[in-house]
């Protein structure tokens, strides 16, 4: 006898209902920060909370990012893990890729952008595609492969491996990759790595992620579920409003003073590595032989990167830059648009 139907909440079904139109939900926060983005400019702005006889200075970016995390470590089911290590070619060929693909695009994309007039020969933009490819696989991605029969214990594994090891990973690729860069930008990008390497990636990374997990490990299954229920639609919010944060940033910098060479080159920059990345991906699953569900898995976590804590980082370390989170934001919305032709690909098969 099957077991009686659950009526959903009302706040499981307005989160079902925001899943379904995600990549809408993008474009309108986008259009948000396009028409109104002074909300947004002050959000990004560091502020100060009193705090006894000193101040605790707050920025809304990392705390919404942390947020978001946090949600996916939450969501993290250790038994499929356990699982998923027993067999974890996967998950290597997953991780493996995940590094590999920065070294074989970025040199790539740094050829293109030789070739245009800009005076540091895209110096600029190649920075902010180097942050984008050396973060770890976006938590964003476990959400594509819920709504379809995907893997999502690889799915889930790939983003909480990658998560856990960018203290490690993530300056390994930015410190090979910085020799492209002209001497102002190789400077700057020197010392990101080393900021990936301590308080952003274990703060506002690692943290996050770990502490949703530990929380699913510990507290009771009835409590556990409470929280999952509260949490993971105020996090599918607080990733829109980054969104719209970031956008702010850097679309309020383009209609002040408008770059329309700059625009056209940080989309074509950011469809180029979204292109290259998706397809590297793809074509690992094939040679690996996965089946289907897991091979979409795969060719997600190479072509979805965290690109929430990309734009974090990158207006954390240029903050007078902000026109360099356009590529930045170009690709998290073409990802999020390639995603869903893997997804649905995926389901034909």
């Amino acid at each position: 006898m099957p077991p009686p139907h659950v009526p959903y909440s009302p706040t499981q079904q307005a989160t079902a209902w925001l899943r379904r139109r995600l990549g809408r939900a993008v474009v309108v926060s986008y259009a948000t920060a396009l028409l109104l983005p002074g909300l947004g400019l002050w959000l990004r702005r560091e502020h100060t909370l009193p705090l006894g006889p000193s101040v605790l200075p707050v920025s809304a970016a990392p705390l919404l990012l942390s947020l978001v995390l946090f949600s996916a470590g939450l969501q993290v089911s250790v038994r499929e893990l356990g699982r998923l290590l027993r067999k974890p070619t996967a998950l290597l060929a997953g991780l493996a890729m995940h590094l590999l693909i920065p070294l074989l695009v970025i040199p790539v994309v740094a050829f293109v952008l030789r070739q245009s007039p800009d005076t540091d020969g895209g110096s600029g933009l190649i920075t902010a595609t180097i942050l984008i490819v050396a973060m770890p696989v976006a938590a964003g991605a476990t959400v594509w492969t819920g709504k379809r029969d995907g893997d999502q214990p690889t799915m889930v594994g790939l983003v909480l491996a990658s998560t856990l090891l960018s203290p490690l990973t993530a300056p390994l690729v930015i410190r090979v990759l910085t020799p492209l860069l002209s001497h102002d930008y190789a400077t700057t990008l020197s010392t990101t790595a080393d900021t990936t390497r301590g308080a952003f990636a274990l703060v506002s990374v690692v943290l996050p992620c770990a502490a949703g997990i530990l929380c699913r490990i510990t507290l009771p299954p009835t409590w556990c579920s409470r929280v999952v229920a509260g949490v993971v639609p105020v996090a599918l919010v607080a990733s829109l409003v980054l969104t719209y944060v970031n956008a702010s940033g850097a679309l309020g910098s383009f209609l002040t003073s408008p770059r329309p060479l700059l625009f056209c080159a940080a989309l074509l920059v950011a469809a180029l590595v979204c292109l290259l990345s998706f397809t590297l991906g793809r074509a690992a699953a094939r040679v690996l032989r996965l089946d289907s569900p897991t091979a979409s898995s795969l060719t997600l976590a190479c072509g979805m990167n965290n690109s929430s804590a990309s734009a974090v980082l990158l207006t954390t370390t240029l903050p007078d830059k902000p026109h360099l989170l356009l590529p930045v934001l170009a690709y998290g919305l073409l990802q999020k648009t390639a995603a869903s032709r893997v997804v649905a690909a995926a389901s034909r098969s």
